[in-house]
């Protein structure tokens, strides 16, 4: 049986998950990455380097998607809420493993601003959770269907013999729809016209900056 953690317990459990996000090594599903059972393509270097910043991009994007679960888990109010955030979570880290190994295989690395990008997507998840459960599902909601459109972008992106990054970007597109509809039928809210823009606007400033460094 389980014991009920402490406030310190969970802001220790905490640290460390976001220590293993943004430096160490995810805890991830039983899920293999979908990399490993297709063929690599031959690619030139500027190819390589496309592939390489995109998948940047895309690891960046699952640190902020992390920490905004992690966040909105902290203040979600309903258990049912709470543990749905932590199996998406759960199942981001696998996003999250999945485009580091692929970055690496690239022979590039992964962005410097991460720790910037945990902490104030972090900040976010909280504030939207302490808010309300329902507008914490709806600001879920709308991160996965602008996280669907970034997916959908580089697909189209990729150099045509970047079988892995694909099969990688493709399976990820699947589970985002999946989490979306996780969230609507858990009662999510939809949020206000401005809200999307701001959080639109925010990512672009995002992935602009991820691309390069």
């Amino acid at each position: 049986m389980s014991r009920l953690l402490s406030p310190i317990d969970q802001l220790i459990a905490n640290f460390d998950q976001g220590m293993r996000t943004v430096f160490g090594k995810p805890e991830i599903t039983e899920r293999p990455d979908p990399a490993i059972s297709t063929d690599e393509g031959e690619m030139t270097d500027a190819e390589k380097k496309l592939s390489s910043r995109l998948m940047r991009i895309n690891h960046a994007g699952e640190v902020a998607a992390q920490a905004l679960y992690q966040g909105q888990a902290l203040t979600a109010r309903n258990q049912d809420v709470k543990q749905q955030m932590e199996r998406s979570a759960q199942e981001e880290y696998d996003h999250l493993d999945w485009c580091e190994k692929r970055v690496k295989a690239l022979d590039s690395h992964t962005s410097y601003l991460n720790p910037l990008v945990y902490t104030g997507s972090l900040t976010i998840g909280a504030l939207a959770g302490a808010i309300g459960d329902k507008w914490s599902l709806g600001f879920v909601v709308e991160t996965e269907k602008q996280v669907g459109r970034h997916l959908e972008e580089h697909l189209d992106r990729l150099p045509k013999n970047d079988h892995k990054s694909r099969a990688v970007l493709e399976q990820m597109d699947i589970d985002e729809a999946h989490h979306a509809d996780v969230a609507k039928q858990a009662g999510a809210a939809d949020l206000p016209p401005p809200v999307k823009l701001a959080m639109k606007l925010t990512s672009k400033l995002m992935t602009k900056s991820v691309y390069w460094v």
